[in-house]
């Protein structure tokens, strides 16, 4: 029987996912298949609000694919369809109706970077270097790099990065907007779950709908974008947490949201 690889702990509206694939959490066959029972599982989970995503240990959140399970595709017809699978677990994991958070404790490299860069928000801890070193193999970033990648950094930056494969500090990661901040190290989690008890208080159906706005509104014209908005704004004030929202504030007392 297999071990397990990824761990699910769930403790006040928030859910902790840990890769957890000694020596360097690597994306193998099974941490990919765990993930999406992860993910299926937070989604249908009402009473997690916030999902944080990490990797065992201090030398890595994820470093990369399984390059053990390369041999085996070399050469072979129907690559399209086995890379469409593991889009469809990064998808998931980019679309969950939850804000996300990646603690990046270490390299997080190739199919790793791919993966922190499905979540909402990234905290990198000071020794983490992030990079998608496929060129080197003769390949690219096939887990949704080119595409994802210019959408937070920018097309001549993220073909930089692909083209050249070295790595770049958490710090260098920050001034692009790769992440969000970067901390000390041992501290990602700590700043994780500060973030994430903040968050987890406020309503899950506005939480949703703001991830929504932005994720679909990012690929419309402008305008379209906001006729999306405003219809998202009218869903919200028919749930039962703008109520309480609105009645606290007059109240002068903190809400209390349903998270349903």
């Amino acid at each position: 029987m297999n071990t397990q690889l990824v761990k699910l702990e769930k403790n006040d509206h928030i859910a902790i996912v840990t890769i957890d694939n000694p020596p360097l959490n690597v994306l193998s066959g099974q941490v990919t298949s765990e993930l999406k029972a992860v993910f299926d599982d937070i989604a249908s989970d009402n009473d997690i609000v916030v999902a944080i995503l990490t990797g065992a240990g201090s030398r890595a959140f994820m470093a990369g694919a399984d390059i053990k399970e390369f041999p085996q595709s070399i050469g072979k017809a129907g690559m399209k369809d086995r890379v469409l699978e593991q889009h469809a677990v990064f998808n998931q994991i980019d679309f969950l109706p939850k804000p996300t958070i990646a603690v990046l404790n270490g390299l997080t490299f190739g199919g790793g970077c791919e993966l922190a860069i499905t979540c909402d928000i990234r905290i990198a801890e000071e020794h983490a270097q992030l990079g998608l070193p496929e060129i080197k193999l003769g390949i690219f970033p096939g887990g949704g790099g080119t595409q994802r990648l210019p959408r937070i950094v920018g097309e001549a930056k993220a073909k930089e990065l692909m083209f050249v494969g070295d790595p770049i500090s958490a710090h260098e990661a920050v001034k692009l907007g790769l992440v969000n901040k970067v901390v000390a190290t041992g501290q990602g989690m700590n700043a994780a779950l500060a973030m994430a008890k903040k968050i987890s208080g406020y309503s899950l159906q506005a939480l949703s709908r703001i991830k929504k706005a932005v994720d679909e509104g990012t690929n419309m014209e402008f305008h379209a974008g906001i006729e999306r908005e405003a219809e998202l704004f009218g869903e919200v004030f028919l749930t039962e947490d703008v109520k309480e929202g609105v009645s606290a504030f007059i109240e002068k007392r903190e809400p209390v949201f349903a998270h349903k």
